[in-house]
């Protein structure tokens, strides 16, 4: 019983240590000011959203989306997409995709992965009126949004 007390005092210490020496860390999900991302370079897609990222396997999206990635998601998702718990493991998000054997199931589910990625940056998430994720609409053209997808996609934990 001493030793669970002991421990439990150890690591609420520990994480109150690591919220004063950085604490971004411990509030991760705070006030976070989207940063512009500078698409110069990957073609207009125009007003309307597309379904499927039409930057996927593009070199110049990669890299502009490396970029905007580390900006704007890294401080959640975690550096080079890999999280540390504070929100999902973005390298995992097509995971149910790469298991599929069938051509055309597995193209609906890249579809329906990019639809949602796609839909969460743009309106954000938000749960019992907690903000889990902030809206970046308006603040990240769809050039900006697919291009961090690409680089997500050089990420992935399975590849497809």
């Amino acid at each position: 019983m001493f030793r669970t007390r002991s421990r439990h005092r150890l690591l609420i210490a520990g994480a109150l240590l690591i919220g004063a020496a950085c604490p971004g860390a411990a509030w991760a999900h705070g006030d976070v000011t989207p940063q512009a991302v500078d698409t110069t370079g990957l073609p207009k897609l125009g007003d309307a959203w597309r379904a499927e990222n039409p930057f996927r396997k593009n070199d110049a999206a990669v890299k502009i989306g490396t970029s905007a990635y580390n900006q704007n998601c890294a401080r959640c998702h975690g550096l080079e997409a890999i999280s540390g718990g504070i929100a999902p493991d973005l390298r995992k998000l097509d995971n149910e995709c790469a298991t599929l054997k069938d051509e055309k199931k597995k193209a609906a589910c890249v579809k329906e992965i990019d639809e949602y990625f796609a839909s969460t940056v743009r309106k954000g998430r938000t749960r019992n009126g907690a903000v889990y994720m902030p809206p970046f609409e308006g603040m990240m053209n769809q050039e900006a949004v697919w291009s961090i997808k690409a680089y997500l996609e050089t990420r992935r934990e399975k590849p497809l």
